[in-house]
């Protein structure tokens, strides 16, 4: 897509007209005020479209050309090269020029020759003010489409673990199944046990990743419809989406215990609340799985916010464990290239490369401080919308 004029570079005007004397006064006309290249005929319109189409912005075309006329060029620069405005200039502005000229060639307006400098230059102003309009909202949608397929993407690895854990716990239970006996009551299944409440208990974890799941599937759900232009932004609490975190979680066995948190002072987050869940749940299991065999495990969760803090520090999240920690040659490399210290257990990485992602765009960010043996902090910083209590 031609976004270089939303950098700072302005797009040309391509001005089509066999007659050479038209095309040296358009270029001498309006050159003082726009990049202007012209053509003899559509045929080298095309042609240079061919190559160099991301440069235009605006079509100016005459409509009476040997060979091909301007209504065909118009289509086919309709057909090939969308993002380039259409005007159509000719002295025979006839009633089905006209419409043939809006329903066939989408011209934005039709221009009466000879041309009048006033009423062109507006023209092209025009043009060029529609392009950067249209310009920029394409660029705003291939940036949803962007984050949705990333959510997409870490959604579909983030549900594999807890299936494939509910598969497993579901195969438990179905092998320690005993077929009934001739005087079994009916109604009744037996199941044998290593000990007492164990295929209970694998129902129950079953049913905490089954809910995890569906939570991370409502997640996805709710990043399709803020993906569409027009989305009303949610507003979330730090400390409910914290809340929401440790109900939700598919912790495992004591883990929830070993879970605190401590909200010193509330805010409202900025960003979308389905993303920053997500952000925390890839917290949270970073830091359960690395204090998994640990002695005394604890994973704090702190919220805070002071508005005399430097600008990008006034409001934050801090999730600290007492884990083993992360070697200084690894945690130089977080958040700025996939890398993991659990590939055998099917970790890629991914996990805080996509959580810096989803703070940078709401203009936070993340700090990771990490000692060998004694722990790791991941605190995240946001720019509060308002604070409260």
């Amino acid at each position: 897509m031609p976004m270089h004029d939303l950098a700072g570079e302005a797009p040309s005007i391509l001005f089509v007209d066999d007659e050479p004397t038209s095309r040296k006064w358009f270029a001498l006309e309006f050159g003082d005020e726009f990049k202007v290249a012209t053509a003899g005929g559509a045929d080298e319109a095309l042609a240079i479209l061919s190559e160099r189409s991301h440069e235009f912005g605006v079509l100016v075309t005459d409509y009476r050309m040997p060979e091909r006329d301007g209504m065909k060029l118009l289509r086919a620069v309709q057909r090939d090269y969308r993002h380039v405005i259409r005007l159509l200039a000719t002295a025979y502005a006839e009633k089905d020029v006209a419409i043939a000229a809006v329903n066939q060639g989408k011209v934005l307006r039709i221009l009466e020759k000879p041309l009048d400098g006033t009423a062109t230059r507006e023209a092209l102003r025009e043009a060029l003010a529609l392009y950067r309009s249209q310009a920029l909202e394409r660029m705003l949608n291939e940036g949803r489409v962007a984050a949705l397929r990333e959510a997409i993407g870490f959604l579909a690895h983030e549900l594999n673990t807890p299936l494939a854990t509910v598969r497993g716990y579901v195969s438990t239970v179905a092998a320690r199944h005993v077929p009934a006996g001739p005087d079994a009551p009916p109604g009744v299944a037996q199941f044998t046990e290593d000990h007492p409440g164990e295929i209970l208990a694998a129902l129950e974890r079953a049913e905490r990743r089954a809910l995890y799941a569906q939570s991370l599937v409502s997640t996805f759900v709710q990043s399709a419809r803020d993906a569409y232009p027009g989305a009303q932004p949610q507003s979330v609490s730090a400390s409910s989406l914290v809340g929401a975190l440790q109900d939700e979680f598919p912790f495992e066995d004591s883990e929830r215990a070993i879970v605190s948190s401590d909200v010193k002072r509330d805010f409202w987050l900025p960003g979308r609340r389905d993303l920053l869940y997500l952000v925390l749940c890839t917290l949270a299991k970073n830091a359960l799985q690395a204090l998994r065999g640990q002695p005394a495990p604890q994973l704090r969760i702190e919220v805070g916010c002071d508005a005399a803090a430097p600008a990008g520090k006034r409001a934050w999240m801090v999730f600290a464990d007492n884990g083993p920690g992360i070697p200084p040659e690894v945690l130089a490399k977080l958040t700025r290239e996939p890398i993991t210290t659990r590939a055998g257990a099917g970790g890629n990485g991914m996990g805080l490369m996509f959580c810096h992602r989803v703070m940078q765009a709401i203009s936070g960010s993340i700090e990771i401080r990490s000692t060998v043996g004694q722990g790791t902090a991941v605190t995240l910083y946001f720019q509060p919308l308002a604070e409260q209590g």
